[in-house]
C-alpha cells in the first residue's frame, strides 16, 4: 500500500496552480535570476523586476515623458531609511497617492503624477507568481517560498510549512518571516501582505503585524468570491464580493479594502 504524504513542495505547487487559475502567470524564479536562462535581475540583491516595472509604468502613464517616468522609478529605488517600516510606509504613499514628477513641456515646467498600478483598469496590470526567488543581502542568502509580483513589484510574500511535520505550523512560518525581515529587508520595502500557511490553516498580515493580528478569514457578513490577491496593491487590495450588504442588484462589484494600522477599512 502506498501512502502519499503532503509535503511543503506539494502545498507550494497547489498555491501556484490556484493563483494561475486566478490570472497570475507563473515563472520559476531561477530562470530569471542573474545566472538564469532569461535573467531579469542584474544581481541577487535586486528585488524589483525593473523591465517589467518600466513597461507597466509606460503602459499606465502614456502621456508622461519617458524621462519623468524613469525619475518616478528611481524614487522608489532610493528609499534608504535605516528603518524598514519607514521605507515601507513611504512606498505605500507613492503607490496609493502616485509619485510626483516634473518635466518641461512647451518651454514651461509641468508637474504631474506617475502611477505604478492602474487602479481603474486592473487588467492593465501584470500579475506574476514566482517560487524559489533567491535574495542575497549583506552576504546572507534567503529564498522565500513564493512571491507575488504586480507590475514587477514584490508585493506579497508567502511562507509555507509542511502539515505532516508537527513542528511546522503557521506560527513557525511567522517566525521564518521575521527572520527574512531581518536578513533581506530590501524585499520587504515593497511588501503589501504576508501570507503564512501550513496547508491546513492560512493567515494573512502586514509587515508590522504581530502573530495575533494575522487574519484567518474576512468578516463573516461578507461572502468572498474567492479572488483574493488577483488585484493586489501595496496595503490595498480588491476583492470580488457577492453580498446583499453591498450589492442590491446581486452583481459582482469591486470593493476596496484598506489595511491601516492592521485594521480593515472598506469604502463601501
Amino acid at each position: 500500500m502506498t501512502t502519499n504524504k503532503i509535503t511543503e513542495s506539494a502545498i507550494e505547487e497547489l498555491a501556484i496552480e490556484l493563483l494561475e487559475k486566478q490570472g497570475y502567470r507563473y515563472i520559476y524564479a531561477p530562470d530569471i535570476a542573474p545566472d538564469g536562462e532569461n535573467p531579469e535581475r542584474d544581481s541577487f540583491e535586486d528585488v524589483l523586476l525593473l523591465e517589467r516595472l518600466r513597461r507597466a509604468v509606460g503602459r499606465i502613464n502614456p502621456s508622461i515623458p519617458a524621462n519623468a517616468r524613469e525619475d518616478a522609478i528611481k524614487q522608489i529605488q532610493r528609499l534608504n531609511s535605516p528603518e524598514l517600516i519607514a521605507n515601507n510606509e513611504a512606498f505605500h504613499r507613492m503607490l496609493t497617492e502616485g509619485i510626483k514628477v516634473s518635466y518641461q513641456k512647451d518651454g514651461a515646467d509641468r508637474g504631474d503624477i506617475v502611477w505604478l498600478v492602474d487602479f481603474n483598469n486592473p487588467e492593465n496590470n501584470e500579475f506574476l507568481i514566482t517560487n524559489q526567488f533567491t535574495v542575497i543581502e549583506n552576504n546572507i542568502y534567503k529564498r522565500p517560498d513564493v512571491i507575488l509580483f504586480v507590475n514587477g513589484l514584490p508585493l506579497v510574500v508567502i511562507e509555507l510549512k509542511n502539515p505532516a511535520d508537527e513542528n511546522a505550523t503557521v506560527k513557525s512560518a511567522f517566525r521564518q518571516i521575521q527572520t527574512y525581515k531581518q536578513a533581506i529587508t530590501s524585499l520587504f520595502t515593497y511588501n503589501c501582505f504576508i501570507l503564512i500557511s501550513d496547508g491546513l490553516e492560512a493567515k494573512a498580515g502586514t509587515l508590522s503585524s504581530e502573530f495575533s493580528r494575522f487574519m484567518a478569514s474576512m468578516p463573516s457578513n461578507i461572502k468572498i468570491h474567492v479572488r483574493i490577491l488577483t488585484k493586489v496593491t501595496v496595503q490595498l487590495f480588491f476583492i470580488d464580493i457577492l453580498s446583499m450588504t453591498y450589492l442590491k442588484n446581486k452583481h459582482s462589484k469591486h470593493v476596496i479594502l484598506y489595511i491601516k494600522n492592521d485594521t480593515i477599512i472598506t469604502n463601501a
